[in-house]
């Protein structure tokens, strides 16, 4: 009897020193992994731009158009969205209005692309004004129309509530402006905020996540242009890989994870805004609904122009160009006239 059972502790034991076994060379391959697709990732796509030195850091910033003293139409910044770097509205529209005679200056958020994080709460919408109009002011640039998509509508809109000098006017494109149904997950649904949460995510950032990441990034991408297709090149061309490097992913986290808060203490400020404002969105975004932003954000900014482009989704950026950029440049147009 006692011969038997410890072979069962025996036949146990091997069996959980092999799981753990296996487990740990997992966890190690998936390290591995992602190193790998790191290494990958930025020698494919290099620093495309200048960085500006702000307080404690670096902002990565992608130039196009007339130089810095150069005759222009103006001045044009452009702030991505959520998981994405300069170069997405920088090929979407940035290079086109650099044609037609304006300066350009897209912007890596701070912790994307090649802008350092800065500060340990750039999550924050209001943050990252700061350092992006620090940013600015360190390039002499004076009053400029910002350009916000999606996650950036909550930041082109703290600039102009906070650092109103650097806004001449404000192009806001499918933006985030206001607490959504559903969007506080507060109680079980907020397991990630508790400490074995953060604990599984990180790990999982620095594991999992770019191998999964990288092998299902086209069908990702599919679900954000939705009705309408992924453009040939896309992933490419936007630079969209950058996003798998751990600290980018865990930045992306953090901040799509504070909006909610943040958003419920900037929108009742909303009827301050001085800036002449244009809002453009599609009717079937699937991303962030029109209704509850853009259309609740146009009737609380005094003025405010609201275009709904109907059977347009989320990245109207790219498959209504030609719109985007003639609403952008007729706010120019209307700024001047001011």
């Amino acid at each position: 009897m006692r011969s038997r059972k410890g072979r069962v502790t025996r036949v146990l034991t091997l069996t959980a020193g092999l799981l753990g076994g296996a487990v740990a060379a997992l966890v190690l391959a998936c390290l591995m992994a992602t190193w790998i697709i790191t290494l990958v990732v930025e020698a494919r796509y290099p620093p495309a731009g200048r960085r500006v030195t702000v307080e404690s850091g670096h902002l990565a910033v992608i130039e196009a158009g007339p130089g810095e003293g150069a005759p222009s139409r103006g001045t044009v910044v452009l702030l991505h969205g959520a998981s994405a770097n300069a170069m997405d509205p920088m090929l979407a529209i940035g290079r086109r209005l650099a044609g037609d005679g304006f300066r350009v200056l897209s912007f890596d958020r701070p912790g994307f692309g090649y802008s350092d994080r800065i500060a340990p709460d750039a999550a924050s919408p209001a943050v990252q004004a700061r350092l992006i109009a620090e940013a600015l002011a360190a390039m002499k640039i004076g009053p400029a129309l910002i350009v916000g998509h999606s996650w950036s509508g909550a930041l082109a809109t703290a600039l102009a509530l906070d650092h109103p000098e650097r806004v001449a006017g404000l192009a806001l494109l499918a933006p985030v402006s206001h607490p959504w149904p559903g969007g506080d997950v507060g109680g079980y649904a907020g397991w990630y905020r508790s400490l074995p949460g953060r604990i599984l995510l990180r790990i999982a950032t620095y594991t999992v996540a770019a191998p999964l990441g990288y092998a299902y990034l086209d069908r990702f991408a599919e679900v954000v242009f939705r009705p309408q297709g992924l453009p040939e090149g896309y992933l490419d061309g936007a630079r969209v890989p950058l996003i798998l490097r751990p600290s980018t992913f865990g930045a992306n986290l953090r901040d799509l994870d504070g909006l909610y808060g943040f958003l419920q203490q900037q929108s009742p400020r909303y009827p301050t805004i001085t800036a002449p404002t244009v809002i453009v969105a599609g009717d079937v975004d699937p991303v962030v609904k029109t209704e509850i932003h853009a259309r609740a954000l146009a009737r609380e900014v005094p003025g405010a122009k609201l275009v709904v482009l109907p059977g347009v989704g989320h990245m109207l950026q790219y498959v209504a160009a030609d719109r985007v950029v003639a609403e952008i440049e007729a706010l120019a147009a209307r700024e001047r006239a001011e």
